[in-house]
């Protein structure tokens, strides 16, 4: 294979890493309500389902790097994929809980260590020039994995309604069967040739010389770079280890070597970069996207094609983004993309305190409506809303049409209800329940919070927090918020979204650069369930405008890390990216 093809072929199996990434996170979605109809198994049992990928997903991040370290790339990336191969016929072919829940597992773990090892195999092996390239088509195709397992999910609700018309339950039901396992084996061909390539892939030549198989190294760097390249790499490399060698002769402990600021400034660099990341909302804004839509002012369908909007501006942006990285360089585009986020998040708060301001709290004669059962069922219309805001004495919104979106909570969990729109005659009732709140296990519990009492919480009564009435805002308003968040995906695909992960393996220096990015990510991880737990209270009791506001803030951090402190690492090799953080160049 000429050195060209195999830079490609490399950029090919980076593709299909991020593309099993974003199948693991996304393909639940279209299977769970097929899954729920003819399991058999109770909402805390398919809550455990569901939250079994994010558990294993955290528990082989925090491990990965330690293991690429021990075993090295290639090994682990097979094993990555052989662990999500594994996963699909366990699922599709199980018939108890028990089966189920391993397999999901198995598909956690299998993100985790792709989310780590993929980004680090790719820094170490493609050339300077290819290196952006590479991790760009890595989150171009993690996109792609999730609007893949939509469609699939989609393909399949069309094919259910079309069976249900035949009013033929028995058979209904075995279709829904099918459906869900079908959309797991589905998805099999790529983790199958995700296998293959990391079969053909060399390992990686940094791994290779740290562990002192230089011919090896070399002849891993020529297979993706002319001679004259390899050489002059390979001579980099040896230079850094003897240059380290020699500093550290004097019998420095390896935790003072790893306090030298070679380590500590790339390493929180990085920390910071992904946190930062999350601090965009960009995980909130994606899962509440909908709802935003509505209280911004458009109407139901709207909302939707609106978030079917959203998505595409995504994949295609960040096509743009893999075109940009390695000519104008990481810098240019994290600075860009994270100054075109906080204009976008300061205009949609903006568009959201109009509104807001005119907010009606009716907590308490909703918390009045609660039963004995600690539930709550309510239809809502403009009459209703005229009564519940005559309740409190306002009467200011009286015949308009308003929206109400309830915040409650049991214990220290909390949950929100759709929001209700006055002018929809076709909204099912609103229906708050202690379960709809409390987490059905301590999986799912400590993911929502951490710090709160499950036991407690099932035996706590339902408190209404709260019960905000909002005038509805114009069609044109609700048109320039989609607008705004378009303009948001837009910046966060084109920068972010592609250089986050480039930045967390480039940075990183060889020695640490495996448990860094472990590390990294699982503080990203953190900082996401964080921002998950603290959202619906926070726009409960401030608003969206003051979300936005937040959110607008912390990237505000992320633009001066990327314009002042982080240094361009376009077309440079690792062993020069090293060298500026060690002051040598």
């Amino acid at each position: 294979m000429s050195i060209s093809n195999y830079n490609r072929f490399l950029l090919l199996v980076a593709g299909l890493g991020g593309l099993l990434y974003g199948v693991d996170v996304g393909i639940i979605a279209g299977a769970l309500p097929y899954l729920e109809a003819t399991s058999g198994l109770n909402a805390g049992q398919l809550s455990v389902v569901v939250a079994a990928v994010l558990l294993g997903s955290v528990i082989s991040t925090l491990f990965a790097g330690t293991l690429a370290d021990w075993a090295g790339r290639k090994p682990l990336m097979i094993a990555s994929g052989l662990l999500f191969v594994a996963s699909i016929p366990t699922i599709a072919l199980s018939e108890g809980y028990a089966a189920l829940v391993l397999g999901r597992l198995l598909q956690g773990i299998s993100a985790g260590l792709i989310g780590v090892v993929v980004p680090l195999f790719l820094a170490e092996c493609l050339v300077a020039s290819s290196r952006g390239k590479g991790t760009g088509i890595f989150q171009w195709l993690l996109t792609l994995g999730i609007v893949t397992a939509a469609v699939v999910g989609m393909y399949f609700s069309f094919r259910v309604e079309e069976v249900a018309k035949l009013g033929d339950a028995a058979r209904l039901l075995a279709f829904k069967d099918r459906a869900w396992r079908s959309i797991f084996w589905v998805s099999l061909p790529p983790g199958i040739l995700f296998v293959v390539g990391s079969l053909m892939v060399t390992e990686s030549p940094r791994w290779l010389f740290r562990r002192g198989r230089r011919d090896a190294a070399e002849a891993a760097l020529l297979r993706s770079r002319t001679r004259e390249q390899g050489e002059i790499e390979l001579d980099q490399m040896g230079r850094a280890a003897g240059a380290e060698k020699t500093k550290y002769a004097g019998g420095t402990s390896i935790r003072e070597r790893l306090l030298q600021s070679k380590y500590v400034i790339p390493f929180v660099l990085a920390c910071v970069i992904l946190a930062c990341n999350q601090a965009t909302g960009i995980n909130s804004i994606i899962g509440y996207n909908t709802d935003i839509l509505l209280q911004g002012g458009l109407s139901d369908i709207q909302a939707h094609w609106g978030y079917v909007l959203f998505t595409v501006v995504n994949f295609l942006m960040t096509i743009i983004g893999v075109l940009l990285v390695d000519r104008v360089g990481r810098k240019i585009l994290l600075s860009v993309g994270s100054a075109g986020i906080i204009v976008s998040l300061l205009c949609t708060c903006v568009l959201f305190r109009q509104t807001e301001r005119q907010r009606v709290d009716v907590a308490g004669p909703v918390q009045a409506m609660v039963g004995g059962d600690q539930a709550l069922t309510m239809s809502y219309d403009r009459a209703v809303a005229d009564r519940l805001m005559g309740a409190v004495g306002d009467a200011g919104q009286e015949g308009r049409g308003t929206s109400l979106e309830i915040i409650y909570s049991c214990g220290g969990f909390r949950a929100a209800t759709k929001v209700a729109r006055s002018d929809d005659v076709d909204a099912k009732p609103i229906a708050i329940t202690r379960e709809t709140c409390v987490p059905r296990n301590r999986v799912v519990a400590f993911f929502s919070n951490p710090f709160a009492d499950l036991a407690a919480a099932r035996r706590a009564p339902l408190r209404i927090e709260k019960a905000l009435i909002t005038p509805v805002p114009s069609a044109k308003n609700g048109w320039m918020v989609l607008v705004s968040l378009l303009v948001f995906i837009a910046f966060y695909a084109m920068g972010p979204g592609v250089c986050v992960w480039l930045a967390l393996s480039e940075l990183m220096p060889t020695r640490i650069r495996s448990n860094g990015m472990s590390i990294a990510l699982v503080i990203n991880q953190a900082v996401s369930t964080g921002i998950a737990a603290f959202f619906l209270p926070t726009v409960g009791k401030y608003g969206y405008a003051a979300m936005f506001l937040g959110f607008a803030g912390c990237t505000v951090i992320y633009f001066l890390t990327a314009a002042v402190f982080l240094p361009e690492t376009k077309g440079k090799t690792l062993e020069e990216i090293e060298a500026v953080f060690e002051g040598a160049g």
